[in-house]
């Protein structure tokens, strides 16, 4: 049976993130913390307890999954662990996003912000 993307939202804004980072490509917990802070201008701090609970509830929903894939044991640590969206990861976050935008544009409508300049 499919899921529906549309069944799995709103998603939450630090899974939100996750998902966005993992959009790029595979990566390990380390990475995503530098990364979320680094997109986020370092306002968005990840805790590890707390990342590696919503990883573990994303990969629960089926929206992520572990690689099997690993660099070679001389090129990374071999105790990390590396994940990936799944086909239905990437179409809820692809949904979160197309919702959020919607979002956006009321507030543009209502004008209690200004369009963004092109």
């Amino acid at each position: 049976m499919k899921r529906d993307p549309a069944s799995a939202l709103p998603v939450k804004p630090v899974d939100f993130l996750i998902l966005l980072a993992l959009s790029a490509g595979e990566a390990h917990g380390y990475a995503l913390m530098r990364d979320i802070l680094e997109r986020s201008a370092g306002t968005v701090r990840l805790e590890a307890g707390n990342l590696y609970r919503s990883i573990r509830r994303l990969l629960d929903e089926g929206l992520l999954a572990e690689s099997g894939r690993r660099p070679a044991p001389d090129a990374d640590d071999e105790r990390r662990r590396y994940y990936a969206l799944t086909p239905f990861g990437r179409k809820v976050v692809a949904a979160e996003a197309l919702r959020l935008r919607t979002l956006v544009r009321f507030a543009e409508a209502q004008r209690l912000i200004g369009p963004e300049a092109s």
